[in-house]
């Protein structure tokens, strides 16, 4: 067996999953591990083989797999369909049989989302709580029913029972155009989901648009300090620094904002290209979601509040901020405009 470290991630050609890939083939630590990318399409592996990463061809409905690819890792990153519990339950399966067998207690890096905090505002008021991931007494009065909350539970349980090592990283509303070695080969998706449906929606109708008045707050993270927050953590769980389970939440986020700012940001990138003859944001009404293809944003009414106070006892140092966010929302706009003409 080889005596490398054996990495598995999943959601390589992704937003989160690729950006984390790029850091860890620059990480002092590649040479001496072995990473196992699991891949949807065969006609990407020979690219990943040319840098160095072996795959796997399969997606999250091959659960045989992912319990025998997590068997055989001592480090799995979880960058993927984050809801999917049939998916976490196999991950799960793999890694207790690897304790068991080995001995070990083999760790899991699982991506969870701040949609988990949120509220049912509607865009009409902000939110006076702001969940701390150094106060896990506080993190457990979150209702079992809230999103992601069924399977982050199901991680934090693998913990608790010893058989892994668990870290939740939890992005909040994410941005910034995703850049390095894998965007370059083509074969990892460059931008999020959440600003650019908001654009796309805002596009279809002419103008800026929220729902109700756009009131509601969240918090945001450029895609290169969320991936450099996975590095800082893994580091830190390397050295034996860094909490897990209950202690182990770490929120993305560096500064906050109303969804009204966004909303505004693309009416007036709108108006300046020519699009809208107004600057002013109004908000979504019912035509708007019976247009013909559109797709809404996850969560764009409600409250999800932060600190990510955890991440950065570890010495995360994010350099975006809620200015460059806003900023930012012309080149995405320019970009749909470009590419949907």
């Amino acid at each position: 067996m080889s005596t490398k470290t054996q990495v598995f991630i999943t959601g390589a050609t992704g937003y989160f999953g690729g950006a984390v890939l790029t850091r860890l083939l620059e990480h002092p630590a590649f040479p001496t591990s072995e990473i196992t990318a699991l891949v949807r399409k065969a006609d990407k592996i020979p690219t990943f083989d040319s840098i160095g990463v072996n795959t796997v061809l399969g997606s999250y409905s091959d659960l045989e797999l992912l319990e025998r690819r997590a068997s055989q890792s001592g480090v799995v990153f979880a960058c993927a369909d984050t809801d999917n519990v049939p998916a976490c339950e196999a991950i799960l399966k793999g890694l207790r049989k690897r304790h068991q067998t080995t001995g070990t207690v083999p760790i899991l890096i699982h991506t969870s989302g701040t949609g988990v905090l949120t509220d049912n505002a509607g865009g009409m008021h902000e939110s006076d709580t702001i969940w701390d991931d150094m106060n896990p007494d506080q993190l457990e009065t979150l209702p079992d029913t809230q999103i992601h909350r069924n399977v982050d539970l199901m991680v934090l349980a693998a913990d608790k029972e010893g058989y892994a090592r668990t870290h939740i990283v939890l992005p909040s509303m994410t941005y910034g155009f995703a850049t390095g070695k894998l965007v370059d080969l083509d074969i990892q998706n460059t931008r999020s989901i959440q600003i650019p449906r908001l654009v796309g929606v805002s596009i279809a109708r002419r103008r800026g648009g929220m729902v109700g008045e756009g009131l509601n707050r969240w918090p945001n993270v450029h895609i290169d300090d969320l991936a450099d927050l996975y590095i800082v953590l893994y580091d830190a769980i390397r050295e034996g620094k860094a909490g897990h389970g209950r202690e182990g939440l770490y929120f993305g986020e560096n500064g906050e904002h109303r969804i009204r700012d966004v909303a505004a940001s693309i009416a007036e990138a709108l108006h300046d290209l020519g699009v809208s003859d107004s600057r002013e944001p109004t908000p979504f009404d019912e035509q708007d979601h019976s247009r013909p293809g559109a797709r809404f944003p996850p969560f764009p009414g409600m409250n999800s509040r932060c600190k990510a106070n955890r991440a950065r006892t570890l010495g995360w140092k994010p350099k975006f901020t809620t200015e460059d966010m806003l900023k930012s929302i012309k080149g995405e706009v320019e970009w749909q405009l470009k590419h949907k003409a």
